[in-house]
């Protein structure tokens, strides 16, 4: 289970005069390890997918590793990729329980095809296999053409074709209308590979 730091040392000031310095020893000998600054995991084998959310926020899992995930995409995707909004730039950390990397996506996209799920008690929020798609289509360059995108999409991002065509199709092509980037405009206009 993560902890922020405040929470921690809320607790800790009901027994120790000094909370924080006893905070650094827990660190020290273990007991919590520092994910980032003001956020700390008690277990070692938590995965990192689960603590994606509280390291920066809002965010969902999308991108590669939802894509990954899904199996969209063949290969394993070890950072794990979030999608944000009004950040205004890319984040990237590297921490003890691996990379997070973080993206803006349109506002009006965002809240639209997320899940949460459930771990071990912890909640955690992944987007659709569709919007997971839309989030990296807007990511990714802008194409010219029908033909160039099923090019990105089936060549260079290595997009399964099986698994795109058992996708809802409504569902996609109205996420596609929320972005403004040609890449969804072109989505929305392609047929069946």
């Amino acid at each position: 289970m993560h902890f922020r730091s405040w929470e921690i040392l809320e607790k800790l000031s009901c027994e120790y005069k000094q909370p924080d310095i006893k905070l650094k020893q827990m660190v020290k000998k273990g007991e919590l390890i520092k994910v980032i600054r003001g956020l700390y995991e008690e277990d070692r084998s938590t995965p990192p997918y689960l603590l994606a959310g509280a390291i920066y926020g809002p965010s969902y899992i999308s991108f590669e590793y939802a894509l990954s995930r899904y199996g969209l995409i063949p290969e394993r995707v070890s950072t794990i990729t979030s999608a944000t909004y009004r950040k205004g730039k890319n984040k990237t950390y590297e921490t003890p329980f691996g990379t997070f990397s973080y993206s803006d996506i349109p506002a009006l996209a965002y809240p639209h095809e997320v899940t949460l799920e459930e771990e071990n008690g912890q909640v955690f929020q992944v987007a659709l296999p569709e919007k997971a798609l839309c989030d990296t289509l807007y990511k990714e360059r802008p194409v010219g053409s029908i033909k160039a995108l099923q090019t990105l999409m089936f060549e260079d991002l290595r997009i399964d074709k099986d698994v795109f065509n058992n996708l809802d199709k409504d569902k996609l092509f109205s996420l596609a209308a929320l972005y403004t980037k040609r890449n969804l405009q072109l989505l929305t206009r392609m047929r069946e590979p």
